[in-house]
């Protein structure tokens, strides 16, 4: 009898351990090192110098292998089971593992995919340095392993007389290198906007504040504002309504008060950069620090609520290079945002309703979405696609600053006269529509002076400038992401510029009209472009121009802040659209 419960308990262990086996391999075989635990993983290199030493004397080919014999199958995105070697790595201190597949192959093919363990990504990366995926694509899992397709190694790590990796197909584009799937022109915003003023999404708030009422009432006194007739300092044609306009500024001065939250450490929170592409969060950030007219230490005395992180920073700090991963990224602004609500009754209320945000750095919609989701929002990468809320959100002047000391440098241009170059545009092949952008107009054409890259150096920075300076429009097309420098820099030296960017809602959308200064075309007319040009009228363009020049001092950072700049453009926008979603409990 006791043999008997013996042999069951013995076969009862034996069948477990199979299926123990099945689900950790569901397409291998049981003999499989993946059965046996990461701990018992082959040690093949202990540093990444060495695997990459190995890797290059392969000539780019992963045929390293713990044990030749073994062999795993594992399915693709179809479902197609397909044959490939696999090694298993330790490396470093920390014993990360990382798996690499190759096809199973006579010649030795070159990478094609990639298996790493969620521990192991950072290693992963540094040796496909140029290794560039769509990272809003998801992935096929298996266990906790993350399955990467169309990897591309880097030439100089895995170079050989024969090897053919940098001659990889990539039979997926990356979502900034295609055109988009939807498309909103500038026509349809407009219709949007109207909608959204009628209406407000926001959501009630968990309790009533008098603040509310407050901010209630100066949307009354803006959608009845007294009729402006004439203002020395705004020019009436740049404003879709001046006289709302004038009175929202003033009820802003007179009222809002913001609450800055002092949680967060540096560099992620409270240290703004000044200089580059993105010191248009870096600007806001110090001039709304400093500030002592808006700023209030009592959050119960805010009307709004800043949450002061830079999306630069946090990439900076946090983001795994060439990882193509920025969950981290979203998760850590949503741990802070969790913490804030935890500390502070004053999110809850609202549902971040009465928070927001300065952001310029292209990430910033996906780092903040869902968690921040019902915050206002002021970004530079105000695409309608990735969830820019028109009527909630601000459009972020992208200002690429290159003297902190005299943001201004450089500044103006020559009159409409002595411009005798009709379009003008340089700079990189990023995105698809550069590309047809040159394809149609790059050698074509003496009055459109269409270029790519410009040499690097002081003497070909001048000449950029010296072409905005000296051309009646310049041609500001979409990169990767739909904003661009351009925009400002046009306005900076006093270009009329010529907007190419679908689903892209300008700068200050909600008070500005920018048919006054500005040309917005679709992204289709690119063939057409020199004839659109061409039959503007003379009188239009001069008043384009002089559009130009009143709209200027809008767009200028200044050390310290002046009436209706570009520190105040912001605030008013990020107070204006508050006033107009604001949803009140009585």
């Amino acid at each position: 009898m006791g043999n008997r419960r013996f042999l069951f308990l013995l076969g009862t262990m034996a069948v477990n351990f199979l299926l123990f086996q099945s689900i950790l391999v569901p397409y291998g075989n049981g003999n499989s090192p993946w059965s046996l635990g990461p701990e018992n993983y082959a040690h093949v290199h202990d540093n990444v110098s060495d695997l990459v030493s190995e890797i290059s004397n392969n000539g780019g080919v992963f045929e390293l292998r713990a044990d030749t014999n073994n062999v795993q199958s594992f399915p693709d995105k179809k479902g197609e089971v397909k044959n490939y070697s696999l090694e298993l790595v330790s490396v470093g201190s920390n014993k990360r593992s990382i798996a690499v597949l190759t096809k199973n192959s006579k010649n030795g093919f070159p990478v094609k995919q990639i298996l790493e363990s969620k521990g192991g990504i950072s290693t992963v990366s540094q040796l496909l340095k140029n290794e560039k995926m769509d990272s809003s694509d998801s992935t096929p899992s298996y266990g906790n392993l993350t399955f990467l397709e169309n990897s591309r190694p880097r030439n100089d790590l895995f170079a050989s007389d024969n090897s053919t990796a940098a001659n990889i197909p990539r039979t997926k584009k990356m979502r900034c290198n295609m055109p988009p799937k939807s498309r909103t022109l500038i026509q349809e915003m407009n219709r949007i906007l109207i909608r959204r003023r009628a209406k407000s999404r926001a959501m009630k708030p968990r309790w009533s504040s008098k603040l509310d009422l407050e901010v209630l009432a100066a949307r009354f006194e803006i959608e009845h504002a007294p009729i402006v007739t004439q203002d020395k300092e705004l020019y009436a044609p740049l404003f879709r309504n001046v006289s709302m306009f004038k009175r929202s500024y003033e009820l802003m001065e007179r009222t809002l008060k913001v609450y800055i939250y002092k949680d967060g450490n540096k560099p992620i929170f409270h240290q703004p950069i000044l200089k580059g592409l993105y010191a248009a969060e870096g600007w806001f950030m110090k001039l709304m620090e400093e500030n002592k007219q808006f700023v209030v230490k009592d959050p119960a005395k805010a009307h709004l609520f800043y949450m002061p992180f830079s999306a630069r920073m946090l990439e900076f700090s946090l983001y795994v290079r060439n990882s193509h991963n920025r969950t981290n990224l979203r998760r850590f602004l949503k741990d802070y945002t969790d913490n804030i609500s935890a500390k502070y009754r004053y999110f809850n209320r609202t549902g971040g309703a009465d928070h927001f945000l300065v952001a310029c750095h292209d990430w910033a919609p996906y780092e903040t979405r869902h968690h921040m989701e019902y915050c206002i929002k002021a970004l530079c990468n105000s695409d309608v696609t990735q969830g820019f809320k028109i009527g909630r959100d601000v459009a972020l002047p992208e200002t690429y600053v290159r003297s902190v000391k005299n943001p201004q440098r450089d500044l103006g241009g020559k009159p409409p006269q002595e411009r005798h170059i009709l379009a003008f545009y340089a700079g990189n092949m990023h995105g698809y529509l550069r590309q047809i952008l040159l394809k149609h107009w790059k050698d074509k054409d003496p009055d459109m002076k269409i270029f790519g890259p410009m040499p690097h150096g002081v003497a070909s920075k001048m000449s950029y400038i010296q072409h905005m300076k000296s051309s009646k429009y310049c041609i500001c097309p979409k990169g990767y992401e739909v904003n661009s420098p351009r925009v400002v820099e046009a306005i900076f030296y006093e270009c009329v510029p010529v907007i190419i960017s679908d689903n892209f809602v300008p700068p200050f959308f909600e008070v500005l009209d920018w048919d006054a200064f500005s040309l917005i075309l679709a992204e289709k007319d690119i063939p057409n472009l020199k004839n659109i040009l061409v039959s503007v009228p003379e009188e239009k363009y001069v008043k384009l121009q002089l559009g130009i020049r009143r709209v200027q001092k809008h767009f200028l950072w200044h050390t310290k802040p002046l009436k209706y700049d570009l520190f105040h453009m912001t605030l008013h926008s990020i107070w204006y659209n508050r006033v107009f979603q604001i949803n009140v409990r009585r």
